[in-house]
């Protein structure tokens, strides 16, 4: 007997293969012309280039400049505003450099990530999930009054120095989804997470205040209000992990 195979499952894949590629190009092409403009304007520090719609701009502790990659697309003068904002000796200073980067909409500029393919959950992940929408659900109840979202949850199997983070969406005041370090879960238990958790709900109601989303004043202040550390990084047994 004879089979005719379809074809359009061939197809797909290698559509899929050659939008990777196309993202993996266009990704490596902003990098390298977002460190060489930094560079012509004087930026003599590491540059790390990257995609986290959280914190747009800051600096490492090894004093590192990490900026958004839609930044390739700005003028100079928005690149200045950035240099003059890790630069800044002073609040004021900062500030003034800080309503200058805010002008430019890096989501006008950069096309949208592709929707992650959905992949199969494993039993025991969706027990980990269930455990955190639990969690946050308690979290809310008890210290936010009720008045957070519900959001979705995401395990990470790639977070290795962080335990957790926020993705906000940059067209409204809501939170995409929140991801914990499996890892993280794995050697600290659920009690760990669970602070882990309470952080990254001070930057959902951060986002649905319609409040900057960092560690800054408001962060610091409500975080002292639920009982969580108000740092951006904190010690977990002998590991120093950062929390995004």
């Amino acid at each position: 007997m004879m089979y005719m195979r379809s074809l359009a499952p061939l197809a797909a894949t290698r559509e899929g293969e050659l939008g990777r590629r196309a993202d993996v190009e266009a990704r490596t092409a902003d990098e390298a012309l977002l460190a060489s403009r930094l560079r012509q304007l004087g930026v003599r520090r590491p540059i790390v280039v990257h995609e986290n719609g959280t914190v747009m701009v800051s600096t490492g502790r090894s004093g590192q400049l990490r900026i958004h990659r839609g930044y390739a697309y700005s003028s100079d003068r928005i690149l200045k505003a950035i240099i003059q904002f890790v630069n800044a000796k002073n609040r004021s200073a900062r500030s003034v450099a800080e309503r200058e980067i805010h002008s430019f909409s890096i989501d006008t500029h950069l096309a949208p990530k592709r929707a992650r393919r959905k992949q199969r959950t494993s039993r025991r992940d969706r027990e980990l999930l269930g455990d955190l929408e639990r969690m946050h659900r308690c979290l809310n109840t008890q210290l936010f009054g009720g008045e957070l979202s519900k959001v979705p949850f995401r395990l990470s199997n790639r977070m290795r120095t962080r335990l957790g983070e926020v993705t906000v969406d940059p067209r409204s005041p809501r939170l995409l989804e929140i991801t914990i370090s499996r890892r993280h879960w794995e050697r600290d238990g659920p009690t760990e997470v669970e602070k882990t958790l309470l952080h990254e709900m001070v930057h959902q109601w951060q986002a649905e205040s319609g409040l900057k989303v960092d560690h800054g004043a408001s962060f610091k202040q409500k975080a002292r209000v639920v009982g969580v550390a108000p740092l951006a990084r904190r010690a977990v047994g002998r590991v120093a992990a950062a929390t995004v």
